[in-house]
């Protein structure tokens, strides 16, 4: 998705030669570059524009022949004074031919997918103008390596559904050191009108927030045009897309480990209250508020993968809920605990639920099947710590000014 860097290129008129050169119109389709053809010395400069004009079709491939860094999204074909006949894109790496349109004025042409990263490229277009006169224009090039290019993982994706509390959170491949342009080219924002400020975990991650947790209902934007961004000394960034998602009710439940009660409350008015076994005094469970990130109807957990050694090896535990990168889940439990009346796990929260997920009548199941990953659980009343923000997506245990403070921008 990088565009590569091109210097301008002076004119030089010569005979049986003319030197195309792109139009503003073009700067869509990234940096330009251009190269000789045969034909009459009709070129003169234009001081204005920086450019040339020349009679006949004038064809532009958006990737510098021999660029080695070139975009993966913004390859392209354009011509002025004429139209496309025909272009035909292949990977000189593999031999396989590239799928593209011409565009139904004859004016462009780009190819259907996303080209693939580290991959050598060559172009050939076809055009001719309005007398009938033909142009052919030629590029080969390489784009930008996985070596010398940054991706960032994100979440939530594109067209969910998610609770109050979800920030976006992206997760780069490689340690980011230009932080301002990374994030300038990451812009969020909600149809609530809401404040929307990044924050910094570290060199590689990037969470965004508002202020309160969003607004029920309201859609939530992305645009990630960080391709061509230098995240880095060799680094530089592929990718290019809008990301949307929508905002369900406002679900917030509040773990009490002191009365081994959880309170469940939507768009402001509880709606069930479920006894809860927490963490014991040996391993108690993180206070503060921890958002739901992943969801399993039945899991695996293993306590030497946390580093509780061979205390417990549960294959099927149901209903399970992520709250943590670190192992703490809000989960069923059908192999027994004082729910409701003591606290006798390794740091998770239990709720009563029935061996193979199957009980719809049950707590745990209950609780599952009301749940949205990104919903809050709030935990208080533990003789534990608060989690850190960044163990799991749990940014909303900053202050706001603390959270600002972490913004590059």
């Amino acid at each position: 998705m990088t565009t590569p860097d091109i210097a301008a290129q002076q004119p030089q008129p010569r005979r049986r030669r003319r030197v195309l050169l792109a139009t503003a119109a073009l700067a869509a389709v990234g940096a330009l570059a251009l190269s000789a053809c045969g034909g009459g010395s009709d070129s003169k400069d234009d001081k204005k524009g920086g450019s040339s004009t020349a009679k006949g079709a004038d064809i532009t491939i958006s990737s510098k022949d021999g660029a080695t860094d070139a975009s993966i999204n913004a390859t392209g074909v354009k011509v002025e004074g004429g139209k496309l006949t025909s272009v035909k894109m292949t990977s000189v790496t593999s031999g396989a031919a590239v799928e593209g349109t011409i565009s139904g004025d004859g004016s462009s042409w780009k190819p259907k997918a996303q080209l693939e990263r580290g991959t050598k490229y060559k172009v050939t277009a076809n055009a001719k103008d309005d007398k009938g006169n033909a142009a052919t224009e030629n590029a080969t090039f390489t784009t930008v390596s996985s070596a010398n290019s940054f991706i960032g993982t994100y979440t939530p994706d594109d067209g969910t559904k998610v609770g109050v509390g979800m920030p976006v959170s992206f997760t780069f491949d490689k340690a980011i050191t230009e932080k301002k342009d990374v994030q300038s080219a990451i812009t969020v924002t909600s149809s609530s009108g809401q404040k929307v400020v990044g924050h910094w975990f570290g060199n590689q991650r990037l969470d965004f927030r508002p202020q309160e947790y969003w607004k029920a209902g309201s859609k939530v934007t992305m645009k990630i045009a960080l391709d061509g961004v230098k995240g880095a000394n060799g680094a530089t960034g592929v990718q290019n897309k809008t990301v949307t998602f929508t905002i369900g009710r406002a679900q917030v439940s509040t773990v009490d480990a002191k009365s081994h009660q959880m309170t469940v409350e939507r768009d402001g008015k509880v709606i069930k209250t479920i006894p809860i076994s927490a963490g014991s005094p040996q391993n108690p469970t993180y206070n503060g508020k921890m958002v739901i990130s992943e969801k399993f109807t039945q899991t695996r957990m293993n306590g030497s993968t946390v580093g509780f050694g061979g205390e417990y090896d549960i294959k099927d535990v149901p209903h399970a809920m992520r709250l943590s990168t670190s192992g703490t889940f809000i989960h069923g439990n059908y192999w027994g605990a004082p729910f409701g009346s003591g606290n006798t796990s390794h740091g998770c929260v239990g709720l009563r639920d029935a061996q193979g997920a199957g009980d719809p009548s049950t707590p745990g199941a209950w609780f599952f099947n009301n749940s949205l990953i990104g919903d809050v659980v709030t935990v208080k009343g533990s003789p534990d710590k608060t989690i850190a923000p960044d163990n799991g997506l749990n940014g909303w245990n900053m202050s706001w000014s603390q959270w600002t403070a972490g913004s590059a921008v």
